[in-house]
């Protein structure tokens, strides 16, 4: 990771508060016309890029303003309409376009929204690529227009949902059905709000959908990953088999059984690694994973003979270490699980696929699946600061270092800004409960001292 000070992009993309800076519709605007002057070759062929977006209202303001960038340099551009963030990742690649974009704020409010830019080879760019992108903006953009003649042309693919179904369901094995399993799918009034039931209902499933009358304004609204409560309650009200919730833009996802017990993206992947280690299906030796996975899936894993690898935090680090040693399975305990053998990204309704295949497979019910180890305790506390750099402080620091020397060879600390948010995320872990709680709890004090 380049260690060069970001203006724009964080963790995740640009991300912000819609119709403020940076998420205004001049910095789109700056976004397309950079990113396409950088991703446009020099040869004579017309050059694509892909947009989708997920359901917030500020999609329209956002969406215009990058084809203005895009065209204005002479990119043809390619409108999906509400689509996951996989599936436009996927259709980049497929449609051999020069770049995709995602407009969206993930798991956010619906007053927050971002830009996500995808290569030709579908993954996420590089932060050196970002900073490029940076560069370019801050620089003279009346450079480099297209003459009247060489503008680009837009057209909406009218078909993007229904091939992403189809692209999605070839992650389910073949030879088994859904059929007789009833399903809770929240899809947090988001991109998958059309997609996820369809895919669900063709592979056979009886499909009680949530979360799918988006409004522009209710997206991940009391509902969806971030909000599991609302599917773990229709789980028990309607007796399905197992509960699955998607975030705003259904990269991530949170899974209940049929007691309405929610299991998260360590679960997961605990669950998958099991499965695909037995069949010789799991590759590197083992699977990836951030510093904020839980001490008990590192320990499940190696009860198994298999590795952790940890990775800072956001998924396309997690993307990057996989590739680099060959790991066909990854992901976040909040739910971004990798799947290298079908997506570039994290998709939440392949990983559920995944999940339900064990659950057809073992003919068990979810309750007996869900739950793959004993989690150690972990405790994380986010705290909201209004301006400067808190970690900085020198009695935050020393919170710190009494706090990791406290947990020496008993637990794990990760105190870290948050890429997209104004937050400091404190997480500690460890076998003893009490020591944990209190050093979470001395850190957030000294923080919120220093954003007083």
């Amino acid at each position: 990771m380049s260690t060069k000070k970001r203006a724009y992009f964080g963790t995740d993309g640009i991300r912000g508060r819609a119709n403020q800076h940076p998420m205004t519709a001049e910095v789109a605007l700056r976004v397309g016309m950079a990113a396409g002057k950088l991703f446009m070759s020099q040869d004579a062929r017309r050059h694509l890029v892909v947009i989708g977006k997920d359901t917030r209202l500020s999609g329209y303001m956002i969406e215009p303003a990058l084809v203005a960038g895009f065209t204005s340099v002479g990119m043809d551009v390619r409108l999906f309409g509400p689509l996951p963030t996989p599936g436009v990742a996927m259709m980049t690649r497929s449609l051999r376009a020069d770049l995709g974009v995602m407009i969206s704020a993930s798991h956010n409010g619906f007053a927050d929204n971002g830009i996500k830019l995808f290569g030709p080879d579908g993954y996420k760019l590089s932060d050196e690529r970002e900073l490029e992108i940076e560069a370019l903006m801050d620089q003279g953009l009346q450079e480099g227009l297209a003459a009247p003649t060489e503008l680009g042309r837009v057209q909406r693919i009218d078909d993007s949902q229904a091939r992403y179904v189809e692209i999605a369901k070839a992650a389910f094995p073949r030879g088994l059905s859904l059929a007789g399993l009833r399903i809770v799918v929240d899809c947090a009034n988001g991109a998958a709000y059309k997609v996820a039931p369809a895919a669900l209902y063709e592979l056979g499933a009886e499909v009680i959908p949530v979360g799918v009358e988006p409004n522009g304004l209710n997206i991940n609204d009391e509902c969806g990953s971030t909000h599991p409560e609302a599917m773990a309650r229709v789980v028990r009200e309607y007796r399905a088999d197992i509960g699955i919730a998607l975030d705003g833009d259904a990269d991530r996802v949170v899974i209940c059984d049929e007691r309405g017990q929610v299991v998260d993206g360590d679960q997961i992947m605990a669950l998958i690694a099991d499965h695909w280690a037995a069949r010789d299906r799991l590759t590197g030796g083992g699977v990836v994973a951030t510093v904020m996975s839980n001490l008990g899936l590192e320990r499940f894993l190696q009860a198994r003979g298999l590795k952790l690898e940890r990775t800072q935090v956001g998924d396309r680090y997690v993307m990057a270490r996989m590739r680099e040693g060959g790991f066909n399975l990854g992901g976040e305990q909040s739910g971004h699980v990798i799947l290298s053998d079908f997506s570039t990204t994290g998709d939440g309704l392949m990983a559920a696929f995944q999940v339900l295949a064990v659950l057809r497979e073992s003919d068990r019910p979810m309750s007996a699946l869900a739950r793959q180890f004993e989690p150690a305790p972990q405790i994380l506390e986010n705290v909201r600061f209004a301006a400067g750099r808190p970690l900085e402080n020198d009695k935050v620091k020393s919170a710190i270092a009494e706090a990791e020397a406290r947990l020496n060879g008993s637990g794990r600390l990760v105190v870290r800004a948050s890429g997209t948010e104004p937050l400091i995320r404190i997480m500690a872990e460890g076998d003893d409960e009490g020591l944990v709680s209190q050093v979470v709890r001395e850190i957030a004090g000294a923080v919120k001292t220093a954003a007083a």
